[in-house]
């Protein structure tokens, strides 16, 4: 069974009744309850919920100094704060940075619109801290969730893992800024070749550093992964120095410490299919993409494996 989502409310005022809690509970909330800020403090830091309803109408000063600070310190940050309003108090206009919340609902509270927007707080919330600060593209909880949908449904994907060799040393020659325009590069090249490339059910994330991750339909992976590399080795030439592209290679020094010449970028994109449900679950997906990257890695410029095995008899 999944874990309940925890909602404190805080305030006095228009609290749901045991009606309201039923509801909560069948929508699978548990409630937990404050008069006041100052009384939900113990809650917040030392048992933190999944959400924060403020009921009170925070006239009082202290009430919403404490407000201000709960959300705005960075251990709440990702809390989504609802707060109830009366329509007096929308229709005479509200001024939002006093009140640094994710949404609002007017009072009386409908509960079955309450709930759409506790939803959609979760929702925004997963997306807003998932996503990766550099490329905006969906990070690991978004890539896993992905291809583990893609795997329950039986569908037949391929899922690549895209590594750009000798970004490390590159890092080093030439900075973290033209780093940063080599990963960016590798993101824009991903969301565009695969959106050009079928209007079917394709996505791209970011796991990390150097590393992404994207899924499409098995019958197009051949043509994603050469789109790809071509357009990356292109486009590389443009981020290193005139001398090293002349040379084709730069000089960097190695984890060791030791000067070494290394090949300009290149990428190695590790592809598995999930032909015959061969996979069941994410991890299987993963570690054999390991492996198909390990051999990669060991090749010169940039390449790319589709592995087709079939699962064993």
């Amino acid at each position: 069974m999944p874990a309940r989502h925890r909602v404190l409310i805080i305030g006095k005022g228009d609290k749901p009744g045991k009606e309201q809690e039923y509801l909560f509970d069948a929508k699978g909330y548990q409630i937990i309850s404050s008069p006041t800020f100052k009384k939900a403090m113990d809650t917040i830091f030392n048992d933190p919920p999944d959400l924060i309803l403020v009921m009170a109408d925070m006239q009082d000063k202290v009430e919403l100094e404490m407000l201000q600070a709960v959300k705005g310190g960075i251990y709440c940050a990702h809390i989504p704060f609802i707060i109830a309003l009366s329509r007096e108090a929308i229709s005479t206009g509200i001024e939002w940075e006093q009140y640094p919340v994710d949404d609002f609902i007017s009072k009386p509270i409908d509960y079955t619109e309450l709930f759409a927007r506790m939803s959609l707080c979760f929702e925004r919330m997963q997306r807003v801290f998932d996503n990766n600060p550099l490329t905006r593209l969906p990070g690991n909880t978004s890539i896993l969730k992905t291809i583990q949908a893609a795997l329950d449904a039986g569908e037949e994907v391929a899922i690549g893992y895209v590594d750009i060799d000798n970004f490390k040393p590159y890092n080093d020659r030439y900075g973290f800024s033209r780093g940063d325009e080599v990963i960016r590069m590798v993101a824009m090249l991903l969301t565009n070749i695969l959106r050009e490339t079928d209007t079917r059910k394709v996505f791209a994330g970011h796991v990390g550093g150097d590393d992404f991750s994207f899924m499409v339909p098995s019958d197009r992976a051949t043509q994603v992964c050469e789109k790809i590399i071509s357009s990356f080795d292109a486009l590389v030439k443009n981020l290193v120095d005139k001398d090293d592209l002349k040379r084709n290679c730069f000089v960097a020094r190695d984890r060791q410490g030791n000067e070494q010449h290394f090949p300009l970028p290149s990428l190695s994109i590790a592809v598995v299919s999930n032909h015959n449900n061969r996979f069941r679950h994410y991890g299987e997906v993963a570690e054999a993409a390991t492996q198909i990257k390990k051999h990669l890695k060991s090749m010169e410029g940039s390449n790319y494996l589709i592995d087709r095995r079939k699962p064993p008899e």
